[in-house]
């Protein structure tokens, strides 16, 4: 079954490197991936987001109106991509930059401070890995321990900041869960 997800947010908050890490997951769990990246005009404080679709067989088109899930990390992308998600799907917030719900019933809103959780373990620029971990731990889009793996991989080549990630990992987690 095909399952989508947004994640959308400012330049520099890691929005990519949440959709290369979980489409990383899914290709490692067998399944078909696309990744589409979107940049506003600016770079850094400018909009961001991208999509990951997956699926068992091959994916007939990766544009998507309406996602079954989403990932905002700032309130415009809340209010803009929040009305477009499927009912049924996961809607994380991330409530240390948005002080408003998602605004639907039909949805799983999740509301995560993921940027105090980063900084409470250590590191601010690790609030996208807690919201990813977060996400995947609640919506089960791909197995949890291919994405632990997946983020392992990515950080190989700056093996120092592994510990810090795992532990923003296993903490995102915990918050899906509780």
């Amino acid at each position: 079954m095909q399952n989508e997800v947004m994640f959308a947010g400012f330049g520099g908050q890691g929005i990519m490197l949440m959709g290369k890490i979980l489409a990383h997951a899914a290709m490692e769990q067998g399944l078909e991936v696309a990744w589409i990246p979107s940049y506003g005009p600016e770079m850094r404080g400018g909009t961001a987001y991208c999509t990951v679709v997956v699926n068992e067989r091959p994916i007939g088109s990766p544009i998507i109106r309406n996602p079954r899930h989403l990932v905002a990390m700032n309130r415009p992308s809340l209010e803009k991509f929040a009305p477009m998600v499927k009912p049924g799907g996961v809607i994380l917030i991330n409530s240390s930059l948005i002080d408003i719900d998602a605004g639907r019933t039909d949805v799983d809103a999740l509301n995560v401070p993921v940027n105090e959780i980063a900084v409470e373990i250590g590191a601010a620029k690790a609030a996208n890995i807690v919201a990813l971990a977060a996400f995947v731990s609640r919506s089960l889009m791909v197995d949890f321990e291919l994405m632990r793996e997946a983020v392992k991989n990515e950080f190989a080549g700056k093996a120092k900041f592994i510990p810090l990630n795992m532990k923003a990992v296993d903490r995102g987690a915990e918050v899906a869960r509780a």
